[in-house]
């Protein structure tokens, strides 16, 4: 046993043997102490997107701490199984510091987890060639994971770029226009065929979500019925749809067996849920987590699952 296994270890015997009001309470004591300066930075980061709760000590709100205590005690013995599942050091690493940063706003081990060898997905030491395959890209925003693949991954068959934003696709059309072998999807990608909803009247392009109303109307599709040939990699950042996502991509899994490179930091559960979902549709899977966010927040985590 390892120094990360053994500080998992304690870490999640302490959360057991808590209710989830001592969790929060002790979450809050440790929220309290840290710098005003990185209060005010938390709060005004975790407010704006409203992924995991609303937090402003001026007016006592502490939402975003108390979801999170549940998450922990409610979801402990998920957070013990991925530990278990995940294939390498640096990933158990990382895990913990997610854990102990939401228990304990623990900036050092986040710090330490963070991934700056390889651009963002694409880790070479993990998947080192792809080539003459197909690749599909959900949340192309500008393009930029795209031009990342090209540049990693030179001899690809097929990119398939999926965004919500008309203005966005613009874009990445923009972006990628010397290229070949791409195609562009104005559309957003979820469990089924459906219209949807978004708004733009966020800060952030790169944040647009689908709502149940919103003032932009677009065509929802799921992966198994969109795109009929096999898939090879799966990149999905759409802002919390990457449950849904998955659930739309269940017969891609089963029978291609892509790599999936998922981000699971839109809410208080796909860090658990995704891989728990994955497994079930296929259980030949090996599992990664990888940090290219900041040393605060956890931020950008990306579940790679490659097929065994």
């Amino acid at each position: 046993m390892n120094k990360i296994d053994c500080d998992f270890n304690e870490l999640v015997n302490k959360i057991k043997t808590m209710s989830v009001d001592e969790i929060f309470f002790n979450i809050k004591k440790y929220f309290l102490k840290v710098h005003p300066d990185t209060q005010k930075s938390i709060q005004n980061f975790l407010n704006e997107l409203n992924y995991w709760g609303t937090l402003d000590i001026s007016k006592n709100d502490y939402t975003e701490i108390y979801e999170k205590a549940k998450s922990l005690k409610e979801h402990i013995d998920d957070y013990i199984w991925l530990y278990n599942k995940l294939n390498d050091y640096s990933s158990k690493k990382l895990l913990f510091a997610i854990l102990n940063n939401w228990y304990c706003y623990d900036f050092k081990n986040l710090s330490e987890s963070m991934h700056k060898t390889f651009l963002h997905y694409f880790d070479l030491d993990l998947i080192p060639s792809f080539d003459d395959k197909v690749f599909v890209d959900l949340g192309s925003y500008t393009g930029d994971t795209a031009l990342d693949f090209i540049n990693y991954y030179k001899n690809y068959k097929k990119i398939y770029c999926y965004e919500m934003t008309t203005e966005s696709m613009a874009t990445v059309k923009e972006n990628l226009s010397k290229y070949e072998n791409i195609i562009y999807l104005n559309k957003a990608v979820s469990n089924n065929n459906r219209i949807s909803y978004f708004t733009t009247e966020l800060l952030d392009a790169s944040t647009n979500k689908l709502t149940n109303n919103g003032n932009i109307e677009i065509e929802t599709v799921s992966l198994d019925n969109d795109i009929t040939e096999k898939i090879d990699m799966i990149k999905m950042d759409i802002e919390g749809e990457e449950y849904n996502a998955l659930l739309g991509s269940q017969n891609h899994i089963i029978n291609d067996k892509p790599i999936l490179l998922i981000s699971v930091y839109h809410n208080n559960e796909d860090l658990w849920k995704i891989p728990r979902l994955i497994e079930k549709f296929n259980n030949k899977y090996n599992y990664y987590l990888r940090n290219y966010g900041n040393n605060i927040f956890p931020t950008e985590i990306v579940l790679i699952a490659l097929p065994i």
